[in-house]
């Protein structure tokens, strides 16, 4: 029966501790397979070395008292080892030594001994260490934290008994495997010190730890330990004691950390776009600024000031495509002749059409283009033709300032014919800006036909 006891409690203890390790292995794959806002194992202080003193009693808190019906206070006395793999499980290795003591004065019984006396020489135990305290929704660190232990050991010890009268019984010396379990509490007194307070029991595999076999009575020795002491956490003081670390709010503490990083990189855009939307801002104004060049015209003759090279001409005062004043000239015509448009004048037309050509985004005729206008102008002085110029561009850039510069175009040409000796009354400039195009905008080639000044005859 005490065998069977035995073989129970230490299957107990080893399947607490397999688990545990079983616990820490999957753990450690899960770190190494994903991101996990709890921190990883390397990141805290584990081990932690314990001494404890208190006094030890041949009873416990539960169950028969033993062969004996009184009990003395002894001392105990003790250390421990211990190593943390995880938040809430341990394991540690215990030492303890001390005596106990019992005696017989208030069982009638003449036929056990009257005291007797145990020597724990030493004893040595390996247990599971479950702590309570530290899982709470509230605080990330926990002060109180209530553990509990089982495990098992090996015990060394020496008694002697008294008899009645007086007599002391020669000493018996044993080893025995033994159980100990505890309940206590540890209260963290500094980020390396905790105070421990427990009760441990150790039950005895053996009814004769207290001297006397077979008598009626446990059929299993026990003696409790109640203890206080010191817990030292080992390790560099910047990391956290697992012990004390409540995992719940570390999972928070993770995912609040990522929030703060997602809301740092995207003020960090936000910092970017508004950045780049000021360099826009600022790349608009300058536009702006230099489209009024284009579009301002204070003498209103037509030719804005950027292209005015005489830029205080009267209102009414013709102008050529520079803004200065053209020559007037007065042209006879023999009266009632009857004109005909040939094909020699047809070709006149094309070929001063397509020799026409302009300074790039201005109104300014190139000197290649004189030669045919010449001729355009000779036709119409002789042959008296009214004449219709339309000024064409194509889609790049804005639609009003398209439209100017097609009606200055047309304005120049008009006023170079009648610098030439041209009737100004008979010639008709118009600017249809990039309204009537004559080919696609979508190409190069396109848009150059599209940029024209087209020459009617009538």
């Amino acid at each position: 029966m005490k065998s069977k006891t035995l073989q129970k409690l230490l299957t107990l203890c080893l399947l607490g501790l397999s688990s545990q390790l079983m616990a820490q292995d999957v753990t450690k794959m899960e770190s190494s397979a994903s991101v996990t806002p709890v921190k990883v194992y390397k990141a805290f202080r584990t081990m932690s070395f314990g001494v404890n003193g208190g006094a030890l009693m041949p009873i416990a808190a539960f169950g028969p008292r033993g062969d004996f019906s009184d009990y003395s206070f002894k001392p105990g006395y003790g250390f421990f080892l211990k190593q943390q793999f995880g938040h809430t499980l341990g394991f540690q290795a215990d030492f303890l030594m001390g005596s106990v003591k019992g005696s017989n004065s208030g069982r009638k019984n003449p036929s056990l001994p009257w005291t007797f006396d145990t020597d724990i020489n030493w004893s040595g135990s390996v247990s599971t260490n479950v702590t309570f305290g530290n899982i709470s929704f509230l605080r990330k660190k926990a002060v109180f934290l209530p553990y509990g232990t089982v495990g098992v050991g090996l015990i060394d010890y020496s008694t002697y008994v008294t008899t009645k009268a007086s007599v002391k019984e020669p000493t018996k010396t044993a080893q025995m495997l033994f159980v100990p379990v505890s309940v206590g509490t540890k209260i963290a007194l500094s980020s390396v010190i905790n105070l421990d307070l427990g009760y441990k029991i150790g039950f005895v595999g053996s009814d004769g730890f207290d001297g006397v076999y077979g008598a009626p009575g446990a059929k299993i020795d026990k003696f409790t330990y109640a203890y206080g002491g010191l817990e030292f956490i080992l390790g560099k003081k910047a990391k956290p004691a697992l012990g004390r670390v409540n995992p719940i709010t570390s999972i928070i503490s993770g995912f609040d950390a990522k929030y703060d990083d997602l809301r740092k990189e995207l003020e960090a855009e936000k910092a970017v776009m508004a950045n780049e939307a000021a360099k826009l801002a600022a790349e608009n104004a300058k536009m702006l600024e230099e489209q009024k060049k284009f579009m301002t015209d204070t003498d209103n003759d037509g030719v804005a000031d950027y292209f005015d090279k005489c830029p205080s001409t009267p209102t009414t005062t013709k102008v050529d495509g520079a803004g200065c004043p053209l020559p007037s000239f007065v042209v006879n015509k023999p009266a009632d002749v009857k004109i005909f448009i040939t094909e020699s004048d047809k070709k006149i037309l094309k070929d001063a059409v397509k020799n026409l050509q302009f300074d790039l985004g201005k109104s300014t005729i190139q000197p290649s283009s004189f030669a045919s206008l010449d001729k355009v102008v000779d036709l119409l002085v002789t042959k008296n033709f009214n004449l219709k110029l339309s000024g064409h561009t194509d889609n790049v850039g804005k639609a009003e300032t398209n439209l100017i510069l097609s009606k200055n175009r047309a304005e120049a040409v008009k006023n170079y014919m009648i610098s030439k000796g041209a009737n100004g009354s008979k010639i008709e400039a118009v600017g249809y800006g990039k309204t009537q195009p004559i080919a696609t905008n979508k190409t190069a080639k396109g848009r150059k036909l599209n940029r024209r000044v087209v020459f009617l005859l009538f």
